[in-house]
């Protein structure tokens, strides 16, 4: 609407990319404060409990909590959007769809969940994946079939890309996406802990995908430039707000889970914004608290089906310090610090080309 506004009326404020995102950070995150509460209420009503496995060490703690506040946030991203975004831009249109139909599969899954009141229930496992693989591969094909995305591939460092991934590029992403969105979900086990490293991760692919739309800092920085996918940070902002909302009531101890509605479509659209941005290598710095989450899930199967031994106390790995007793604030904040660490060596990468 915004977007509309300059175009109809010459209002050239809302041409800038930089204050339709600032406004649209400020729309989600204060639709965000409004509607979490009352849905809250909601679902204490119904009893729309998270169902928390039974070993995990503050299983009683967390039982009566919440789940689904993923929907929230993810519908007040998606309206901030639609007032603040140029909605004729591809790049805009294939972020909400990565938004909302990785958000439909997880709230499916939720809803599974907690109607059985059993946390290993909801879609089955291959269910899951397929559906997931289908979102993200439609994603995939409207990038390349009709917004006309380029399919090169770069890395860290190097200046020019290194070859150009053609179809292939489509079952990339798909993989990006989908490690992506359940690393997220993997590591959406404590309080906080996966909303501020997605905050984070999302600042910095904004910043990297505004670079690479924008002609003249890509080209000081000798980054690909790639005219529209700008846009997107428009989306990005907006998603930031509503998670920067949504931790007001998610901090320890925490009144709401995000679930796999919020998760699932977060981490997606981490990858999505990492693709805009060629940096779908970065993104295993910029994400590193998912990718330490999902390795020790790994490396604790591959060593109990290898070996019949455990790498950890118990995976994902935040739960192995909570098993050795660490308070849950201090694991937390602790992952918060590695997260931001992390990302400003992300930045950091991309003056030195």
């Amino acid at each position: 609407m915004l977007y509309m506004l300059h175009q109809l009326l010459g209002i050239h404020l809302f041409y800038y990319i930089s204050v339709r995102a600032g406004l649209a950070f400020f729309i989600s995150f204060c639709l965000t404060l409004f509607l979490l509460p009352r849905f809250i209420a909601w679902a204490r009503s119904r009893k729309a409990n998270q169902p928390i496995n039974k070993y995990v060490p503050a299983h009683g703690e967390k039982q009566h909590t919440p789940t689904m506040g993923g929907a929230v946030f993810i519908l007040s991203t998606v309206i901030a959007t639609l007032l603040t975004a140029n909605l004729g831009n591809w790049y805009v249109l294939g972020g909400l769809l990565t938004l909302l139909g990785f958000a439909a599969v997880g709230l499916t899954d939720d809803l599974g969940k907690v109607l059985s009141g059993d946390n290993l229930q909801g879609l089955s496992a291959r269910g899951k994946m397929g559906l997931l693989i289908l979102v993200a591969a439609l994603v995939s094909l409207m990038l390349i079939s009709i917004a006309h995305f380029p399919t090169t591939f770069y890395v860290p460092f190097v200046k020019k890309a290194l070859f150009d991934l053609g179809y292939w590029a489509i079952p990339f992403w798909i993989l990006v996406m989908i490690a992506t969105s359940n690393a997220v979900n993997l590591t959406d086990g404590l309080d906080g802990l996966a909303t501020v490293p997605s905050v984070i991760a999302l600042g910095t692919l904004g910043i990297i995908v505004y670079l690479t739309g924008h002609a003249v800092f890509s080209s000081y920085l000798l980054l690909p430039n790639i005219p529209g996918v700008g846009e997107v940070t428009i989306v990005a902002a907006a998603l930031v707000g509503g998670l920067l909302g949504f931790l007001w009531y998610n901090c320890y101890p925490a009144e709401v889970f995000m679930g796999d509605t919020g998760s699932l479509s977060v981490g997606a659209f981490l990858a999505y914004m990492a693709i805009l941005g060629k940096s779908e290598v970065l993104l295993i710095l910029i994400g590193i608290v998912f990718v330490i989450e999902t390795v020790s899930v790994i490396l604790q199967v591959g060593s109990w089906r290898i070996r019949q031994k455990r790498v950890f106390l118990m995976a994902p790995i935040h739960h192995h310090f909570e098993m050795k007793n660490w308070a849950e604030n201090k694991i937390i904040v602790r992952f918060w610090m590695i997260a931001f660490l992390a990302n400003l060596l992300a930045l950091i990468t991309l003056k030195i080309r």
